[in-house]
This record gives C-alpha cells, structure tokens and sequence, in this order.
C-alpha cells in the first residue's frame, strides 16, 4: 500500500488533472466544513509528519501515515511538519478526533491516540481513490463514534484461518473504525487454541478428519450425511497468538477470546473423555448442530480442566472480557448422568440449568481474580448472573433488554440483523454457499441497537454492537471476505452515527468510494447493494 501511494504522488508531479476530496468517507464524520474561499492543500512528494515526543502509539501513527501517503516521520517532534498528530482534543470519548486541513498543512488531532488513528483511517479513504494532484480542501472534520464496543466476530473454530489472514480480518477492522475483534477460537468441530499444560488438546482436538458436505441430508439424519475426503487442521501456537494481539493493539483493536463452556465442547471431549457424562468415546465433529454431549457438570476434573484453559487464555489475552460462551448446551446428559445428579443434590439445585449458572459463576469468580469479566451470550441470564457480567444477546433484542433492565452490559447482536453469515442477495445462486437465511446490506443498516422501550439509565447498558461471522459454510478467506464486505461498513455506521444521522440512500452514495478502497486494497467483496 504504502508503494502505491508513493506511485499516485509520483504521478501527480506530471499530471495536470486535479482531484478535489470531500471527506464523505463510512462511517461518516459527523461535522465536515469547507472553509468558503476554494483553497487547497496539495499532496506532494516530501511531506513529513511530526508526532508527541516519548508516545510509542503515536509514533506508531506516524508509522501508519508514512505507510498509507508516503509522509515522511520527520523527528519526534510536531514542529515544522507538514502533518502534525497531536493530542490534547477535550472530548470525553477517548475515540474522537478532529482533522484541520488549512495553509499550514494538515493536522489530526485526538482524544487519544486512538483518535488520532480514526483520523488517519478517514483521511486515508479520503484519498485513497482519487487520481492525478490531490487537493484537500481547507476544512475541519470530526467525529466520536457513538458506542464504545465496537465489534465483529470470527469463527476459527469450524473452518482454520492462518494468521496472515487474521491479521488481513484486522486490518479490514481497522478500516472500518471497528475496536473490538471477537474471536471464536474453539468448538465442537475443532480446538484451536494452544493450552501448555495440555499438549495434547490443540494437536488431537484440531484435527477434523473431513467435513459434511454442504447442506446435505446428513444434517437431519446423520447416518446418510455425505463428507469429503479433506481433512480440516490448524490450530494457534501461544507464539502466534501474542504476535495477533500485539498486532490488533497497535490498531486499538482490543481481542475478545472466546472458548465455549460447558457445550460446544465435543472436540476437547476426544481428547478427555473422562470429562463428559457418559465417559465417550467421542470424536471431533465432522457435521454441524448442537451435540447432546457437554461437560459433566458434576466431575471436579471439569473446573480443574477450565480454569487451566482460561488461565493460559488470561495469559494470551490481556484484554478485560472473556468470552465464556454458554449458548446451545442441552442439558439432557446432565439429567442421567449419576455425578450431575449428585452435584445438584449438594448444591440444593432444581433444576439442570442450574449447574451451568453454578460453573459459570465458578469461572467468573476465577476470572474475576485475573482482573477479567465474563460476556457470554444471552442464555447466560438464564440462572442470574453476577452485577459485572456482560451479556452478546443473539436471540433477538429481548435477552439485551433484559439483561440491561438488570443492570448488565449488552452487546446487540441479533441474528436478524447482525449473523453475516446469512446470505446478502436474494439470488442465492449467484453467491457462495450460505448457512442460508437472508441478511440484505439494507438490513444491517437499519439496526438499532438500543431498543425503544428502555429508560435513559437502563440504556446507558447498551456498550455497543456487533456482527458475526460463523464458518459453517466459509471454507476460504476470499469467502469470509465475501461474506463480510460490504456489510462491515453498514455495521459501522450503526456504531459510530446517532440515529439521526444515518441515511441510507447517501450512504449508498459513499459505499461506492470505499468500494472503490476495497479494490486498491485488494479485498473481496459483494457488489450488489439490496
């Protein structure tokens, strides 16, 4: 990218057509003024960029500006440069910024230095398409994002993405002002994180020997289900996984891990029979659904077993949410199984749904030790959860208003409008294949995260919005990019405009300019707009 740029100033030196910017970038700022008159600052070789003295992130923005335009860091100093990064905006949203472009050059200025990142990202796709000599007008551009977790997730689980394109999935984040990456990294189907104390897990439970075949009859009646003969493997050394969260950091992207409990957990079972109900054997997934065998909620092994887990993930990820999961565990082995029965009779339990609240409280007391707090999706409320425990509400808004009238933090994610892994045109013959379902580009953008009928202070609970990949059916990181471009733009605009400003005939009009900044960037993507 940063040779590109350096070719577009070359060319501007010997081109006399001139390229006027308008700043109508996604998400869009929420304040852009020309300054009347028709003055221009001109790109050209040479320019440098100065930054704060003894601030790493920030010469790390200076990094970022010398990558994407060619501005030349001149010395840690903001004096005498063409394009200065500095701090000091008075906002109390640490994500705001202000661009001021006048006869002195151009300056970004941040709440933060994460500020003054959205304030490249917007001036980047500024330009990014323009040819020949570039002007940008005097003007002042600012923005704050409405929402402080602003999210996508990534299913590692079901199908293996290496971690050049994890990071490629980063920086498309980054792109598009998104600042939290959730990341799904173990399942029925495969296990992808590297546990020390347990090598074995991540070397056998990664191991899928072939995989269903589309959506075939093997979905309804597993002994007629039709596979291919290509093994699915990968999993993320420590190594690896450190060098991705450094990776995000410096593009103030935090990661949300996620390891499912106590379902979702047939391929650890392969690994550990002992830790199911009925003692195995067991075999990593090569289908998808919801399996009937989870942990046995009744064996102590089991907390002994998670809280190695999560104590490695806590050692890995330094962000404060962990993702326990918590969806889709059926209780049914639980109901038969001699050591659940026993534990809920010492526990003076119910009901079944009990002893999933009793380990998720087990391991929200764990983690809360680290310094973390547990997000899991919205079945979590179904036992209570702790005052500090933040709730994804996938099923609907319901779970969410709940979960805030109770005082929880909510991250929105319905299917209805965030699953993007529903098919995005109704000709569904024209696209990848699909888990199915219909999520248009219109739909996503007309999400509202904060429902109507909630109170100004139970509101205040909703920290934000997300959209979620699953890999069912994304065999390749050509199809994840499919699936998620362009409606990662419509998602970000649901997390940075207030309701007000969101139009969707204009944003139209600028998703056609960061298409064209997905073409230079080389991403895949869906053309059609519905």
């Amino acid at each position: 990218m940063k040779k590109q740029i350096l070719s577009l100033l070359v060319a501007a030196m010997s081109m006399t057509a001139a390229a006027e910017v308008n700043y109508q970038v996604v998400p869009l700022p929420q304040k852009i003024e020309i300054e009347p008159g028709g003055k221009f600052f001109t790109l050209v070789q040479g320019l440098t960029v100065g930054y704060p003295a003894d601030n790493a992130l920030m010469k790390r923005n200076a990094e970022f500006a010398e990558e994407y335009f060619g501005f030349l860091p001149k010395t840690a100093d903001k004096k005498g440069a063409d394009v200065s990064l500095t701090l000091g905006l008075k906002s109390d949203n640490p994500d705001a910024y202000v661009i001021t472009v006048g006869k002195k050059g151009i300056n970004i200025q941040g709440a933060s230095e994460s500020g003054v990142f959205y304030g490249l990202q917007t001036l980047r796709k500024s330009i990014m398409n323009e040819q020949g000599e570039v002007r940008l007008p005097f003007a002042t551009v600012s923005a704050e994002p409405r929402f402080a977790y602003r999210g996508t997730e990534l299913d590692c689980a079901r199908h293996f993405f290496p971690v050049s394109f994890v990071k490629k999935f980063i920086d498309i984040l980054a792109l598009h002002g998104i600042n939290r990456f959730h990341w799904h990294l173990t399942d029925d189907q495969g296990w992808r994180f590297e546990v020390k104390a347990l090598p074995e897990l991540a070397e056998k439970a990664s191991v899928r020997p072939h995989t269903i075949i589309g959506r075939n009859v093997g979905l309804a009646d597993p002994s007629n289900a039709i596979f291919d003969d290509t093994p699915e493997t990968g999993y993320y050394t420590q190594q690896e996984l450190r060098d991705v969260v450094r990776y995000a950091a410096e593009r103030f992207i935090t990661i949300v891990p996620e390891i499912d409990l106590p379902g979702h957990m047939v391929a650890a079972l392969s690994v550990y029979p002992e830790l199911g109900c009925t003692g195995g054997p067991y075999e990593v997934w090569c289908t998808w659904g919801i399996a009937d065998d989870v942990l046995c909620a009744g064996n102590p092994k089991t907390l002994e077993f998670l809280k190695t887990v999560y104590g490695e993930l806590c050692d890995v990820f330094p962000g404060e949410l962990i993702h326990i999961g918590g969806d889709e565990s059926p209780r049914v082995r639980w109901k038969s199984c001699p050591k659940c029965q026993a534990k809920m009779k010492e526990l003076g339990l119910e009901k079944e749904a009990q002893l999933q609240t009793y380990i998720n409280k087990e391991m929200e007391s764990f983690l809360q030790k680290r310094g973390r707090q547990i997000i899991g999706w919205d079945e979590t409320l179904e036992g209570g959860l702790s005052e500090k425990a933040a709730v994804m509400s996938w099923r609907g808004y319901e779970g969410g208003k709940a979960a805030a009238k109770l005082h929880h933090h909510v991250v929105m994610t319905p299917t209805s409008h965030c699953y993007i892994d529903y098919y995005q045109l109704k000709n569904t013959n024209a696209q990848p294949l699909a888990i199915g379902g219909y999520l248009p580009l219109s739909k996503v953008y007309s999400m509202e995260p904060v429902p109507a009928d909630l109170t100004d202070e139970e509101a205040q609970y909703i920290m934000g919005a997300q959209c979620n990949l699953w890999t069912e059916y994304v065999v390749s990181p050509d199809h994840a990019e499919y699936m998620l471009l362009p409606r990662l733009a419509a998602m970000s605009e649901v997390q940075w405009l207030q309701p007000e400003a969101k139009n969707y005939e204009q944003f139209l009009g600028r998703l056609e300019g960061l298409k064209g900044c997905y073409k230079k960037l080389g991403y895949k993507y869906c053309t059609g707009n519905e």
